[in-house]
């Protein structure tokens, strides 16, 4: 079961997004939020939410402060209200569940929760990362890594063979520099939005399956 979920505590970052309840919890939850150019209504964030409360596990998908303050276009200089927004989302997510949490993020949004666990590396148990962005399309010299070194919460990257952002090659050198474990999941044929119509049952199997191993 989903719901709208707001969050306005006096003097703390706006949490807007949706819940989802499942009928037999875990105790054990994830903070998921979009992309750049999405929101938390994205299909990609909806099917997984759905797939992973089935699991037990409560899901607080939520939109980013960019994008509570523009319904359209990109993050302009918000890096930094953005991780303010996800570590707000988990303090509330963790006031509701008593097990782990877990962040979870689509591209830009990934790299948010990636930047924010460098910096609080006991924020989270875990990352679940969909196609992070390691760099502009067609250029591989601006690598968004630098915080690679600090992160030292586990991490599951899950990342299509067609994505512009980074091939699968540059994914594995890339993680070889985060010092917590890590594990690649590549999504054969897949771009950078990861979900397909003819094979979205598959893919949400696949990374459904691959977070509970990962993190068991």
């Amino acid at each position: 079961m989903q719901e709208p979920f707001l969050d306005q505590s006096p003097n703390e970052p706006t949490v807007r997004g949706f819940v989802h309840r499942p009928e037999k919890p875990t105790e054990a939850g994830l903070v998921l939020t979009h992309s750049a150019g999405a929101n938390c209504n994205s299909p990609l964030l909806v099917a997984l939410a759905d797939a992973l409360c089935s699991t037990g596990l409560t899901v607080l998908r939520c939109d980013l402060p960019f994008r509570q303050s523009r319904p359209h276009g990109p993050p302009m200089g918000s890096a930094e209200k953005d991780q303010a927004g996800l570590q707000r989302a988990v303090q509330v997510l963790r006031e509701q569940i008593k097990g782990r949490v877990f962040l979870g993020g689509h591209s830009y949004g990934g790299r948010m929760a990636t930047m924010l666990c460098a910096r609080e590396p006991s924020l989270v148990d875990g990352l679940l990362l969909l196609s992070y962005p390691l760099h502009p399309p067609r250029k591989p010299e601006q690598l968004r890594t630098a915080h690679f070194p600090k992160l030292q919460t586990r991490a599951l990257f899950v990342h299509g063979t067609r994505d512009p952002f980074g091939s699968i090659e540059e994914m594995k050198s890339a993680l070889a520099l985060i010092p917590a474990e890590t594990h690649l999941l590549p999504i054969e044929g897949a771009g950078h939005e990861l979900l397909s119509k003819k094979k979205s049952d598959s893919f949400v199997t696949l990374v459904v399956e691959s977070l509970a191993q990962f993190f068991r």
